[in-house]
């Protein structure tokens, strides 16, 4: 049952993936970043019931690309293809959406192949979409003055980071960021040293902060997310702890598989146990999950690296971290 689950998200996946493919086709986009003041350039915008909350959430990459495809172009707003946009959005919504209200910015985001490019080669294709991000992000600041999450997976959590560092410092800003969630990405000591305004969180409460781990099996010593030989800082999402302390299944609250219409296809308490790789800072897991059960499926990936399962793995337990962390915040006000 469950391997027949696991088969037909990925088919679900590699098949909005590939429709999304065939929609935009071409060379690299060019040209300003998007206008955000337009509704339309948003896949969500004050999305859900009213809260004392926001939510800005950047969609991870779905669009697959190919060589001189390295930037998704949004010229047809009405296409089929963008459901594949919201999709992964509603994949991760429901972590967010019962203490937020939500905002998402369509963006030029890069394509899978940008990632199989040398890392110096990244740059450019990532600016792009980059620059479409915090645009939608200052439109966002000056239409709500309420406090707010920023999240993102993968490349979104990748973009959550660049937003920090560039309007982290600013107080006006910083005020209001109750935490970042950037699940998926690295963030580095270098990092941390070259912008000190930016904190990792330490605890289950404490706000203001960056939540940031990627998931990868024991014998994993090298990812895309974390490269042989760097470590990335990272907190363990079954005890807020940021040790090597080993957590146990006990500590799971709920794996959630969740399809591109946000609904839940299966829940599983007690799913994987966790712990901190004092090398890698990785989140090492144990338990019912095998590379040959959970495979990472797009070959920029290797065997035991359980990126694209990041937040479903823990699912209940960010749902439940995301409420602490809003009222830790509304309790400080």
């Amino acid at each position: 049952m469950l391997f027949t689950l696991i088969r037909r998200f990925i088919e679900t996946v590699l098949l909005a993936l590939c429709l999304f493919v065939s929609g935009f086709v071409g060379p690299v986009a060019q040209g300003a970043a998007l206008d955000y003041t337009e509704p339309a350039n948003w896949a969500y915008w004050q999305q859900g019931p009213e809260k004392s909350t926001d939510c800005f959430l950047i969609c991870p990459t779905v669009f697959l690309g190919g060589e001189g495809q390295y930037n998704l172009t949004l010229a047809n707003k009405q296409s089929k293809e963008l459901q594949a946009f919201v999709g992964a959005l509603n994949m991760e919504r429901g972590i967010y959406d019962a203490s937020c209200t939500m905002y998402a910015p369509f963006y030029k985001q890069v394509s899978l192949a940008v990632y199989k490019l040398p890392e110096v080669q990244r740059e450019q294709y990532l600016q792009l979409a980059y620059a479409d991000v915090r645009e939608a992000f200052k439109t966002y600041l000056k239409q709500s003055r309420k406090p707010f999450v920023l999240a993102g997976f993968s490349q979104g959590a990748d973009m959550c980071i660049r937003l920090l560092k560039e309007f982290g410092k600013d107080e006006a800003v910083s005020k209001r960021l109750v935490a970042c969630y950037a699940i998926g990405w690295r963030v580095t000591e270098t990092e941390l040293k070259a912008h000190p305004w930016l904190k990792m969180a330490q605890s289950a409460t404490d706000i203001g902060v960056i939540v940031s781990f990627n998931s990868e099996s024991s014998a994993v010593q090298d990812s895309l997310m974390v490269p042989k030989g760097s470590k990335t800082k990272s907190i363990n999402p079954l005890t807020w702890r940021t040790d090597n302390h080993y957590a146990s299944a006990l500590h799971n609250k709920g794996a959630c598989f969740t399809d591109y219409s946000a609904n839940i296809k299966k829940e599983e308490p007690y799913f994987c146990g966790a712990w901190l790789d004092a090398e890698r800072g990785t989140l090492k897991i144990n338990g019912k999950i095998t590379p040959q059960a959970y495979p990472p499926v797009l070959d920029i990936f290797t065997a035991g690296v359980y990126h694209l399962y990041d937040y479903q793995f823990f699912y209940r337990n960010l749902q439940e971290n995301v409420a602490l962390r809003t009222s830790a915040y509304c309790n400080k006000l």
